[in-house]
């Protein structure tokens, strides 16, 4: 841990008039670098803050929350601390990652901190590009996280990057520092635990310095990244305009292809900070399949209610601060929906519940569509020559009336209703042993 330590002192130069402010859960890899940071506080003397989320989705968790306020008592660090109450219907870790971190931003303003620490790792870095090569991602998105995101008032810092899980289980092992484990790390229903227990073992075993490859790969990733930024900076000042959130579509056409990919990812990098976990890169060729639409007038939806509109030659990007009434977008191979779910066009799919539609080009008019319901909307149903009015499928499915509303309807190009998700599907659906050549998936 001696690269830790050398880097907090003679990289980073903390310094006595600075105020820290650490993420700290309890477990083993923030108990390492809470202790680290007690070390240095005493002979650096500058304040330290440990700021600790209740998650509240297991019994341990009041618990663990104790055992780190006690041992914060003892060593006399200032300790705050937060309890999650409820989650909306996002996905879980996104969500409690955006919840943790506005808690952790808002103790850097109370205490005027300039410094946000987190106890992220190097086997968290070789997760996290494991799993952004497989989902898609950005350049720099594929590096993983950096070491240091300077914020606006802030620097976000990583100070444990450079070292691996079992070298930080040995220092707490020499140093008598306790923990806590989160039980829910053994489970395989997450995607990263499926990473950490089956990949990093091979890895490991392929080459013991396996973490300073990947960093090494990231640094380069970052580095070369950079450049190309460097180079596309210079576009994005002269064709995107911040305060209006927009650029002019011919504009953006005339320079080089891979600017106009890290110019569409500038945009989304100030729209979405440094939390690009949400962000992959079918959603730059969402939105370059909107700018090369021959429709002229259309819009699509990114995560966390980001829309993109497109307007003759304008394009612009705005955040729904209010709630949405209606939509209407073009289904292309993807598509973000403003209830937070999303559909996309698949090669194969093994479900044949209603989270699929399987459908014949020649039985319908393309392109789909995907919008809110409409006054008299009816679907025409399966085995019958009947139709049934979607308000009443919503009745007998028990949708609340609040969620009818924004719950999507798959349509034709003739407005013809052929796919309710997640609830019901038409006669135009197909079954696994018929003729059908478009899937579409609803998660």
């Amino acid at each position: 841990m001696d690269q830790v330590y050398n880097y907090l002192e003679k990289k980073l130069c903390l310094k006595r008039e600075d105020i820290i402010v650490l993420g700290c859960s309890g477990g083993p890899d923030s108990m390492a670098l809470l202790s680290i940071l007690k070390d240095l506080e005493k002979k650096i003397h500058f304040s330290l803050v440990c700021c600790h989320v209740n998650h509240n989705v297991r019994e341990e968790s009041f618990q663990e929350k104790e055992f780190l306020e006690d041992w914060c008592k003892k060593q006399d660090i200032t300790f705050e601390s937060m309890v999650i109450e409820n989650y909306g219907d996002d996905n879980f870790h996104n969500e409690a990652r955006t919840i943790r971190y506005r808690y952790f931003e808002g103790m850097v303003q109370k205490y005027s901190a300039n410094y946000l620490m987190t106890a992220h790792h190097g086997d968290d870095l070789i997760e996290t590009i494991l799993m952004r090569l497989v989902r898609g991602s950005t350049l720099v998105g594929y590096a993983g996280f950096q070491q240091e995101v300077k914020q606006e008032n802030y620097t976000l810092v990583r100070p444990l990057i450079c070292v691996n899980k079992e070298t930080i289980l040995k220092y707490n092992q020499e140093h008598q520092i306790p923990y806590v484990i989160d039980s829910s790390n053994e489970k395989e229903t997450y995607t990263r635990n499926r990473y950490r227990k089956q990949m990093l073992p091979f890895l490991r075993e392929e080459d013991p310095k396996y973490n300073e490859k990947f960093l090494k790969f990231s640094r380069t990733l970052i580095k070369y990244n950079n450049y190309i930024d460097e180079q596309a900076k210079k576009e994005y000042k002269k064709l995107y305009q911040p305060d209006q959130k927009s650029f002019y579509i011919s504009k953006f056409l005339e320079i080089d292809e891979v600017l106009q990919e890290k110019v569409l990812n500038s945009i989304l990098a100030t729209i979405y900070q440094d939390d690009l976990m949400v962000i992959h890169d079918r959603h730059v060729e969402l939105i370059q399949k909107l700018i090369q639409s021959k429709k002229k007038n259309s819009y699509i939806f990114l995560p966390d209610q980001v829309k993109v509109v497109k307007a003759y030659d304008l394009l612009s990007f705005e955040r729904q601060s209010s709630a949405i009434d209606t939509y209407e977008i073009e289904l292309f191979d993807y598509a973000n929906l403003p209830n937070g779910k999303t559909l996309e066009r698949v090669d194969s799919c093994e479900s044949n519940g209603n989270d699929v539609c399987r459908l014949n080009s020649e039985d319908i008019s393309l392109p789909l569509y995907i919008r809110t319901r409409k006054y008299g909307d009816k679907m025409a149903l399966k085995g019958t020559n009947g139709h049934k009015k979607v308000k009443d499928i919503f009745i007998d499915s028990k949708i609340p009336m609040q969620e009818r509303e924004l719950w999507p309807i798959v349509v034709d190009a003739k407005d013809h209703v052929v796919w309710i998700p997640g609830i019901k599907k038409s006669k135009f659906n197909k079954q696994k042993n018929e003729n059908y050549d478009i899937i579409v998936k609803y998660y």
